[in-house]
């Protein structure tokens, strides 16, 4: 009766079957732990941004290995800028800083990046926000200046950006003061000061500055947690799909076997045989 169950279509329609479940078990597995990464990974931010912010000599240091636990840290300085040795990073996008272009898409432009000296003779990169490119990408661009004398700034403090963590191939034979990371370590050998480790997102100067400024940039989202829970959903309920076809899939075979199994065998006279007259 079961015979059908060890036909060439059928064994190779179980054994795909046995692949797929545990294939697809794991890759819900993977969409749930992305899920709840997502899910630290906001509650880390939230709680960065709600801290009281402490002194940025407070949280790093030159060489300092920043923890994931600091990221977007909030963080003050307390200095003055060293616009001599200003930068900026290439292929920058506004963000929502209102600054994006007729065709719906965000603009490239530059991140600039100030260090700013701090009263103990060390160093902190600043990222001071967003401005448009120029009509020569080759020249470094006019760039709003900061205060002078003596300013304080909080920001969010961010580690060091190398490739692997953000995507973005560093690039050698750039136009002078200009580079694709931010970091303290790639960008040390321009700046006379010894700078501590990451860099600061600017959220606000005192005292105030000039208009004009670059575009800061935006706070991280972090209350969105993405599609990942319902992608682990879709591969569990796949995975129940599998049994499920199967057995609807033997059913109905057994159900056709057993119709033709019912099907009374009409006789047939040879070929060939002539009727004969009574």
């Amino acid at each position: 009766m079961y015979r059908f169950l060890w036909s060439r279509q059928w064994v190779i329609l179980t054994l795909l079957g046995l692949v797929m479940i545990p294939t697809m078990i794991r890759l819900g597995f993977w969409q749930l732990h992305r899920h709840e990464h997502r899910v630290a990974n906001n509650n880390i931010i939230a709680a960065s941004l709600r801290a009281t912010p402490l002194p940025v000599e407070k949280v790093t240091h030159p060489g300092a290995v920043l923890p994931h636990s600091d990221l977007y840290r909030a963080v003050t300085a307390k200095g003055h800028y060293d616009t001599a040795h200003e930068f900026v990073a290439r292929q920058r996008t506004a963000g929502n800083t209102q600054t994006d272009d007729q065709s719906g898409g965000q603009q490239i432009g530059y991140h600039v990046i100030t260090p700013l000296v701090l009263d103990d003779g060390r160093a902190v990169l600043v990222n001071r926000g967003w401005i448009a490119p120029g009509d020569d990408p080759a020249a470094f661009p006019k760039i709003p200046a900061p205060p002078s004398g003596e300013v304080t700034v909080t920001g969010r403090l961010r580690p060091d950006e190398t490739t692997s963590a953000t995507g973005i191939r560093n690039k050698h034979g750039l136009p002078e003061r200009q580079v694709m990371l931010i970091s303290s370590v790639l960008d040390a050998e321009d700046v006379p000061a010894r700078l501590v480790s990451g860099y600061m997102e600017l959220v606000s100067t005192s005292p105030k500055p000039a208009a004009g400024q670059p575009a800061l940039i935006p706070e991280p989202d972090h209350s969105s947690i993405g599609p990942h829970m319902a992608y682990a959903i879709q591969w569990w309920l796949f995975t129940l799909m599998v049994p499920v076809g199967w057995i609807v899939l033997f059913r109905r075979e057994r159900a056709e076997i057993l119709a033709a199994r019912a099907r009374p065998e009409t006789p047939q006279e040879p070929e060939g045989s002539v009727p004969v007259a009574v």
